[in-house]
């Protein structure tokens, strides 16, 4: 299956970026205009997400660059770092929707539900082709895609409540609908960050990622003539798609250097089985000292 290039990914978070940026301006003046409190505080959490979008714009576009000496393995540890604060931001403006929410429970502020009509058709129009740009990434997008994608879906659902709100309103008083949907759409987003920090962390945490089998990869390994053992195998992933090894092949004899290439090859075609993006394997002659080896135990 063809991956879609790294530029698609960071050309469409501009695109976002800009028609978020855009539509948060026209949401404070809207909000002044149809005095809704509502829309006023979905701008500033537009704002926010504009915030998001933007540093997810530059990392993504980093993450596309050669390492450097700093950054020996290049740059795309940094859309994970993206990712992060996306999250945080997302979880910040999220509170700020639940403090404004709550206390509208027992105090419900009349608005001008045309105008609100008016906004939220448009906010769905606008945030919903933002995250139709970012969705054409599909399964390869990197960890701040996904987080970014997840931002613009708040403000669509958020956008859809304030529209059947407003069009209650047409009809009936019911201003106590405004908060109650928010607080119910705000509770859903969060489920979706908290699945979200669960993938960040453990790539954070350098854990193995969860598509290696780190036993069935030893055992590939050890089944290459020569290879007496294979130990101080360790993966770990750079932004949760990029995979990361490094391991210790023990040699059972005194070999040739054509014999060792051998090894060396047939070693590659395993690692590559397992799609990892760069890999370190290390050969150790007969009764040579692990240089890693902790308590003189290299297994």
């Amino acid at each position: 299956m063809a991956h879609k290039h790294p530029h698609a990914a960071s050309k469409n978070i501009k695109v976002a970026f800009f028609l978020n940026f855009a539509f948060t301006l026209v949401e404070i003046v809207g909000g002044i205009l149809t005095n809704s409190t509502a829309i006023l505080a979905d701008a500033i959490h537009d704002l926010g997400d504009t915030i998001a979008l933007g540093q997810a714009w530059y990392f993504e576009s980093l993450t596309t660059q050669k390492g450097s000496r700093k950054y020996s393995y290049g740059y795309k540890r940094f859309a994970l770092l993206g990712a992060l604060i996306s999250t945080v931001i997302l979880l910040g403006s999220s509170l700020y929707v639940l403090l404004e929410a709550i206390p509208r429970l027992i105090e419900p502020q009349h608005s001008n539900a045309q105008g609100m009509a008016l906004l939220a058709v448009v906010g769905i129009i606008v945030n919903g082709y933002a995250m139709f740009k970012l969705g054409n990434n599909d399964n390869h997008a990197s960890a701040n895609v996904r987080v970014v994608a997840l931002h613009l879906l708040e403000d669509v659902l958020g956008w859809l409540a304030v529209l059947i709100v407003a069009i209650v309103l047409l009809f009936k008083d019911v201003h106590i609908l405004d908060p109650v949907l928010a607080i119910l759409i705000t509770l859903y987003i969060l489920s979706g960050v908290v699945k979200n920090i669960k993938q960040i962390l453990p790539v954070f945490l350098q854990a193995t990622p969860d598509n290696i089998n780190l036993k069935a990869l030893q055992s590939d390994l050890e089944s290459i003539q020569h290879v007496a053992a294979a130990h101080h195998i360790h993966a770990w992933s750079m932004d949760g798609q990029h995979h990361v090894l490094t391991a210790h092949l023990e040699i059972d004899t005194v070999l040739d250097n054509s014999q060792l290439l051998i090894i060396k090859n047939k070693a590659k075609v395993i690692i590559e089985r397992y799609d990892f993006f760069h890999s370190t394997v290390e050969l150790e002659y007969p009764d040579e000292v692990c240089r890693i080896a902790d308590n003189g135990d290299c297994h």
